[in-house]
């Protein structure tokens, strides 16, 4: 009898923990996408400073700095809502890792460089983050979720 307490003892962790999945994909979703969403509404509240950062600081690859600067915006505007929401939530979440990857590499000459290993790990855990709900979806507390759970119910 004893020997089968330690199996019992991981099944009821297992299942404590599963119940805290859908909890733990919002809170996932919601803190990546209040970090773009913050840096989107920044750059919209002042465009000629945007503007003057694309062109003087970010170093966007085959893309004019206005169009860059307006692409990236638009990321970090568009994306989070919907990832916050679980609205098309896979595709938001690979949207907003270009949006990221784009990022580190218009600015890995200052993210690469002594001193800044916090700032690219802050990167690399959005992407993992992303990358989770990419592969795994918003989960059932997301309008993805409620979609599902409908089609569910009706079949």
């Amino acid at each position: 009898m004893t020997s089968t307490l330690p199996l019992r003892l991981d099944q009821a962790l297992a299942a404590g923990l599963d119940s805290l999945q859908p909890l733990f994909a919002l809170a996932a979703r919601l803190w990546v996408s209040w970090q773009f969403l913050k840096s989107g509404i920044l750059k919209a509240q002042d465009w000629e400073s945007t503007l003057f950062l694309f062109q003087e600081e970010y170093r966007v690859p085959l893309l004019s700095p206005p169009l860059a600067a307006l692409a990236g915006t638009a990321g970090e505007l568009v994306f989070p809502v919907l990832l916050g929401l679980g609205l098309f939530g896979r595709f938001a979440a690979l949207g907003l890792s270009a949006v990221n990857v784009l990022a580190v590499v218009s600015y890995a000459h200052v993210l690469l460089a002594s001193g800044f290993e916090a700032a690219l790990g802050q990167h690399v855990l959005w992407g993992f983050m992303l990358l989770v709900v990419a592969i795994y979806g918003p989960g059932p507390l997301s309008v993805d979720g409620f979609i599902a759970a409908r089609a569910r119910a009706r079949t």
